[in-house]
């Protein structure tokens, strides 16, 4: 019951840290490098300030009890080589674990601090080298274990990581509002404008909201014709280059077109509009009901019709609320074109599907109500964000097909938006050290280690 010290030279202080907070180390029989008895009673908080690693940690030794801190190393002699001997800071230090006890320390007034050589078993650092090192970088080692782990330890940790999620899109939602003069109404309309790009326009279709003009908007707010020619201008859409070749003849007859650049240009001289780059728009595999222009369609028919208000989507009392407002259709032109002067087709609404109207709640709506609830104080509001996107059922994506297929099953859209959380944060970057699934993978098959100590004398 040794660990392998072949494994030793591998293993970072990261993973004894973790190690060491998770108390994946052979927990029987605790002695110091000295021979006194060890009893970890709390191992104490990680520190991410400067100073020792744990704070606060319990530890009877000698059988006496102490409260202090914890340093971590792999070598004892690391001590002096961070020279912790001469920083204050560590003189509060109760306990130096190591897994390679080489030297004696001491603090900066002189005292000889205790050390806990730990061993690790084998099994427990071949699974954290094995989830380190996937065989695929998309492999996840902890599949074994997921379908074992309780409802409630599920949802307890999807809860924590979607409202990491949660405060990550509210900074992006204040960075927005910042480059907006505070203007909450333009935030939300470029939020749900890069929304419209479902991830392959994002990026092109936020540049798009952020060149709207909003007092243009105000101007001519009763006009769609207006509303379409000021967008499809901005986005760039509206230049030759746009247009595929085998259409420009008939773009030089088509009128609505025509209209469109001429309203254009008069918007552009009067508020100083300037567009995108047209190339970077994306049209490759991409279904012709999800071409850049009929997207911009369905968004200047939802301005035209007041829906994107802000105090609207704020006051929405539930989802099906939401989702009737962001119910639209297109233009007379765009039912049967997809792009300008192409071949037309039977006419269609081209609404937007209920599934694309959920991703814009989850996406957009919720955060910036949450975003708006936490500048305001508003805990009321807050939570009836979280409360929607729990109402609302989980995506459906390659990323949540894999998590299924590995057997977790999420219930909600919250549950679906923590796993892809983890998967672009934690899995793929092979951080299981930092996931509460990937502690349950480390310890399953040992839990004989995790029987309660036996009485020492």
């Amino acid at each position: 019951m040794k660990d392998n010290n072949r494994q030793k030279e591998n293993v970072s202080e990261q993973i004894i840290q973790y190690v060491w907070q998770h108390k994946l180390y052979y927990p029987h029989g605790l002695t110091t490098t000295t021979g006194e008895q060890v009893i970890v009673e709390n191992a104490g908080y990680p520190n991410s300030n400067a100073g020792p690693d744990y704070t606060e940690a319990r530890i009877s030794i000698g059988g006496i009890k102490m409260v202090g801190t914890v340093e971590i190393h792999r070598k004892a002699s690391d001590w002096y080589r961070h020279s912790h001997h001469t920083d204050p800071a560590y003189s509060s230090v109760i306990l130096h674990v190591v897994l390679e006890s080489d030297e004696e320390v001491k603090t900066a007034d002189g005292r000889v601090v205790p050390q806990l050589q730990i061993s690790i078993p084998s099994s427990i650092l071949d699974k954290i080298n094995n989830s380190l090192n996937p065989p695929s970088p998309f492999d996840l080692p902890c599949q074994s274990v997921l379908p074992t782990i309780p409802k409630l330890t599920v949802h307890i940790w999807l809860t924590s990581i979607y409202v990491q999620r949660l405060q990550s899109q509210v900074e992006v939602i204040n960075k927005r509002r910042t480059l907006c003069e505070m203007n909450w109404e333009k935030t939300l309309f470029i939020t749900i404008a890069r929304n419209f790009g479902f991830g392959v326009n994002g990026d092109v279709f936020e540049e798009f909201g952020n060149k709207v003009s909003w007092p243009a908007i105000g101007k001519h707010s009763d006009d769609l014709e207006m509303i379409e020619a000021m967008f499809f201008g901005v986005a760039g859409l509206l230049d030759d280059c746009m247009i595929p070749e085998f259409y420009r003849a008939d773009a030089a007859n088509d009128e609505y077109l025509a209209r469109l650049r001429r309203n254009y240009n008069f918007m552009k001289n009067k508020f100083g509009l300037e567009s995108v780059d047209p190339n970077r728009w994306k049209f490759l595999r991409m279904r012709p009901q999800n071409f850049p222009h009929i997207r911009i369609a369905q968004l200047a028919m939802l301005v035209y019709q007041g829906k994107l208000k802000f105090a609207r989507m704020i006051s929405a009392e539930n989802v099906d609320e939401l989702l009737e407002l962001l119910t639209t259709k297109v233009s007379n032109y765009w039912k049967t074109h997809y792009t300008f002067s192409s071949t037309q087709s039977k006419p269609i609404d081209k609404c937007l599907s209920i599934d694309s109207r959920r991703l814009i709640v989850i996406n957009s709506v919720v955060p910036m109500m949450f975003a708006y609830g936490k500048y305001k104080e508003d805990y009321s509001l807050m939570e009836k964000a979280v409360a929607l996107v729990e109402q609302l059922p989980p995506e459906d994506n390659n990323i949540i097909r894999k998590w299924k297929n590995a057997g977790m099953m999420p219930e909600s859209a919250m549950d679906s938006q923590a796993l892809i959380e983890m998967m672009n944060k934690m899995c793929r970057c092979h951080d299981c050290l930092r996931c509460r699934f990937g502690l349950d993978f480390m310890k399953s098959d040992n839990q004989w280690l995790w029987k309660e100590d036996e009485p020492q004398d």
